[in-house]
């Protein structure tokens, strides 16, 4: 397997040093991926990268990830337009902690000669000293190098500029590059377009310190067909730890793909050959509506990141919310797994009191929970046969509900019609 043409198919290459290609052709070679530990999950803003290590090993290649135990404290000014804040050294630990267990479930480290292999450069820079830094590292490259970066110059021309600490980043982020030159061997820097002007920094510190050889390769910034960014959602960003963004979520966001994006997206995200995804895209593009390919980037994610078991149960809660499962699946979940499979659906508080005693239909959905705005309209509405309770009908506006008919003692699920869901949750 050709790794540069294995990108450049799938549409994930954006810019190479010339030499790379060969370099590698020649035989096994090291490259490294630098990942910041600003938050304790990574998101799937990082997927890009992740896919890039994953198929830097399939081809014979050794991949080393980088955790940024010292650049976290500095922040990257690369396509920010104000500096981050710093983070503490406990926070970072408990995010450099999250992160590689995390990495673990993408690359393989234990195949041997290219065994996949993390490092946090934390561990070469806690005992470098200030004067040791700008002796060592900073007379090698000028102000005016490091001036003429785009990631510079933007700050500089904004209104906020930029600090000391955002300055030198790229003088960390160059010496790790040197740093694992020098003691892994390592010949490649590789990551997103917008840290072009970070790695080559790299590539000169090793070839000013020590004549050395180095080369730089990027990948494409994801943006999706109408030109928003990638990997954002109404609430946030969607995140690998399943604390963050549940599996169901995860699936969803992935299902919900544009038929522009998914055949982009099943090319950069997923492990299938072109052969396989010619032919997906050829069973998509002649019957769109059966989402062929939405169906199998969802699944082939869901999986590598979460598992089959989470993946068939993000399954059963799409069945459930948009087809005919039973009710009887929701006490398969926890609570937090029906709050979040009910996520963006109305709900609404009823103290656990009342379904002790038991309550009606009418005073449930119209006086004690706003799923009617009036008892008038719930009693016409349950009198057209319009209104379910746990998948069952509610036959008249005296039908009464009691703690027996909550599922996990907590929740009823209303009904409106097929399509207009509510949860009432007893608390």
């Amino acid at each position: 397997m050709n790794f540069v043409e294995e990108l450049r198919w799938r549409g994930m290459l954006h810019d190479i040093m010339p030499g790379t290609e060969e370099l590698l052709n020649k035989g096994m070679a090291s490259g490294y991926i630098g990942f910041d530990p600003t938050a304790d999950s990574l998101h799937v803003g990082h997927l890009t990268q992740i896919m890039t290590l994953i198929h830097f090993q399939r081809a014979g290649h050794k991949p080393y990830a980088l955790v940024g135990g010292a650049t976290g404290m500095v922040g990257d000014p690369s396509g920010k337009s104000a500096e981050r804040n710093l983070l503490s050294e406990d926070v970072l630990q408990h995010n450099l902690n999250c992160v590689r267990e995390q990495l673990k479930n993408f690359l393989d480290f234990n195949s041997g000669a290219n065994s996949a292999e993390m490092v946090n450069n934390y561990d070469w820079f806690k005992n470098f000293t200030f004067l040791d830094f700008i002796r060592d590292v900073g007379k090698h490259i000028t102000v005016n190098y490091m001036m003429a970066k785009d990631s510079v110059k933007k700050r500089l021309e904004g209104d906020t500029g930029m600090s000391f600490t955002e300055f030198t980043y790229q003088l960390v982020q160059g010496y790790d590059f040197y740093y694992l030159w020098k003691h892994k061997s390592c010949v490649l820097q590789m990551g997103g377009s917008d840290q072009w002007g970070n790695i080559v920094t790299g590539t000169e510190m090793i070839r000013r310190k020590e004549g050395g050889e180095a080369f730089a390769l990027t990948t494409q910034l994801i943006k999706k067909a109408d030109g928003t960014k990638f990997g954002k959602t109404e609430s946030g960003a969607v995140w690998l730890d399943p604390a963050r963004t549940s599996p169901y979520q995860f699936y969803q966001f992935w299902l919900n793909t544009t038929d522009a994006d998914a055949k982009s997206y099943i090319r950069i995200f997923t492990l299938f050959d072109r052969h396989t995804i010619e032919a997906m895209e050829a069973e998509h593009d002649a019957a769109p509506h059966l989402r062929v390919l939405q169906k199998a980037l969802a699944k082939d994610i869901t999986i590598r990141v979460h598992g089959e078991a989470e993946f068939l149960k993000a399954i059963k809660s799409s069945e459930f919310l948009f087809g005919n499962a039973g009710i009887e699946f929701l006490n398969e979940l926890n609570d937090g797994e029906v709050l979040d499979l009910f996520n963006g659906v109305p709900n609404f508080s009823v103290a656990k009191s009342e379904f002790k005693a038991g309550i009606n239909a009418t005073e449930l959905l119209a006086g004690k929970s706003a799923v009617f705005p009036s008892k008038g309209e719930a009693k016409k509405m349950i009198q057209g046969g319009g209104v379910s309770v746990n998948r069952v009908k509610v036959n008249t506006p005296e039908d009464v509900y009691t703690s027996a008919q909550l599922i996990n003692g907590k929740f009823l699920v209303v009904q409106k019609g097929k399509k207009n869901y509510f949860l009432i949750v007893a608390e």
